[in-house]
């Protein structure tokens, strides 16, 4: 079978093309400009960009499934209009080449931050989006719910789509790294001045995986299916860490409001160092959002099972150690600090 990954180059395309190959699937990859975490593989590699349709044509013609998970994250809002470019064309773009090149299934990668995080009670896939109010939402937010919208609105004029919610995702093969592989390089490192408090839903990326491959052989047409994995605090991702690897975390853990205060700082000694700020008022934002959220849908039709949140981090560290990025003999432990 030809499948189609857009994104390949990023922590989630990562692990699917390489799980793809793994099935016996010939993979087609739409790269845009970074082929490190696809060099040496198997697979055919398009030069593309989901801002030009022709080239997702190109890509997309002969391929029996499509898994768009190209998307710019942001927690610094969208200063260039790359975020809602690609996160609201790009999946626009994408829905409807698949719907022009005859692809059988389109697997949207969507994520929990398209759901209103404010929601009482438990977020399942029922759950209100998040409007296009930029007063109270971030932008990748409003981004991430617009570019749902949009590709339900190739469903409906014909395209087979099914569209999956991540939440944090973390895991190995994290080549960028990501803001969280970051974090967690950082903990090794001690170069965290200090914890925040509130935390997040994380889910290992191979789970994920296994979530948008289940979606596209039997997930239903125009639904939604929630990929989450435990809610784990920063503090106890800092534990866990700790436990792995022996290196002690922060001793301070702030409150969010106090954390706040200091936006503004890391705004401008970020802008002066040409680095992202640890924190922003979105990422602040973010961590305290519900503390429920329920997969019961993606479990049940999906066969989706999260694994626990140790044996994910413990991967981290193997990962980052067999890359050099820290030392070979960093992972002491199973992540239960004594």
């Amino acid at each position: 079978m030809t499948v189609v990954v857009t994104g390949a180059s990023g922590h989630i395309g990562a692990n699917l093309v390489r799980e793809l190959l793994a099935r016996g699937d010939r993979v087609r990859v739409l790269v845009h400009r970074n082929t490190r975490a696809v060099e040496g593989l198997d697979v055919e590699i398009v030069s593309g960009d989901v801002l030009d349709p022709e080239s997702l044509r190109a890509a997309f013609t002969g391929a029996e499934i499509v898994y768009h998970l190209a998307a710019v994250i942001s927690i610094v809002g969208d200063p260039h209009g790359t975020v809602r470019a690609v996160n609201v064309g790009g999946a626009e773009n994408a829905g409807r080449a698949a719907l022009e090149s005859g692809v059988g299934r389109m697997v949207h990668c969507s994520s929990v931050h398209a759901f209103d995080m404010e929601t009482v009670g438990p977020l399942d896939e029922a759950a209100a989006r998040v409007p296009d109010d930029p007063r109270r939402y971030a932008a990748y937010d409003r981004s991430k719910a617009e570019g749902e919208r949009r590709v339900r609105a190739v469903i409906a004029e014909g395209l087979d789509a099914v569209i999956v919610h991540p939440t944090g995702v973390i895991g190995p093969l994290d080549f960028g790294p990501s803001r969280m592989g970051q974090v967690f390089l950082r903990l090794y490192r001690r170069r965290l001045p200090s914890l925040v408090a509130g935390g997040f839903d994380f889910v290992d990326v191979r789970d994920v995986v296994q979530g948008l491959i289940a979606a596209g052989e039997r997930g239903r047409r125009n639904e939604s299916y929630l990929l989450s994995g435990h809610y784990v605090g920063i503090a106890e991702i800092a534990t866990i860490a700790h436990g792995i690897t022996g290196r002690k975390p922060p001793r301070l853990t702030l409150p969010i409001g106090v954390v706040r205060l200091g936006v503004p700082l890391m705004r401008l000694i970020a802008g002066l160092t040409g680095s992202e700020p640890l924190y922003t008022t979105e990422s602040l934002r973010a961590l305290r959002g519900t503390l429920d959220i329920d997969n019961w849908k993606a479990r049940r039709e999906l066969g989706f099972s999260p694994r626990p949140t140790v044996e994910t981090v413990g991967d981290v560290y193997r990962w980052f150690a067999e890359q050099g990025l820290i030392p070979e003999d960093a992972v002491l432990g199973d992540g239960v600090a004594g």
